[in-house]
């Protein structure tokens, strides 16, 4: 998969799911500590991240051995989503669980994964990237609009305030 330098990026594995869980805790304290508790303070565990690896596609970026972002894709449709906002194609992929270290954000590492993301789309085949995010300043809206989504609606699900994106790959 891609590269910049001193980074790669590859499908994660068993051995990696430790490390994906202290990523995301650490992705998530900053948000709390940033915007104060929300729905984005919550913390992954490793059942959790097993079970992603067998029903998604998840995707880690290096720098050396560390693990500084990891993103995931998969088929199934999430509660959250209501496809009534989207172009209907038969085959959409769904990101989720974007995260970078708090100390590498701000230096392309999401873009890349995002950048990385697409691909595997275009070969899983599928014909679009579907996500939702919070509609908060926690949630990643401006980021993935400068990757390329559209915003294609508003809701609110279970008392959470979501903002629709996709992008057609």
């Amino acid at each position: 998969m891609g590269r910049r330098i001193g980074l790669s990026v590859s499908v994660a594995t068993a051995a990696d799911v430790s490390a994906i869980v202290s990523l995301r805790a650490a992705a998530a304290q900053d948000l709390t500590r940033r915007h104060g508790r929300g729905h984005w303070s919550s913390c992954p565990t490793e059942k959790g991240i097993l079970r992603a690896l067998k029903t998604s596609r998840v995707l880690v970026a290096r720098r050396k051995a560390e693990i500084i972002g990891t993103v995931r894709l998969e088929a199934k449709k999430p509660w959250a989503i209501d496809v009534g906002y989207f172009v209907g194609v038969p085959r959409p992929l769904y990101l989720h669980d974007l995260a970078v270290a708090p100390h590498a954000q701000g230096s392309g590492i999401g873009r890349l994964l995002v950048e990385e993301a697409k691909a595997v789309a275009r070969a899983w085949p599928s014909e679009s990237i579907r996500l939702d995010a919070y509609d908060h300043p926690a949630g990643a809206g401006t980021f993935y609009a400068k990757c390329g989504f559209s915003e294609v609606g508003k809701v609110t699900y279970r008392g959470v305030p979501l903002v629709y994106f996709e992008l057609l790959v």
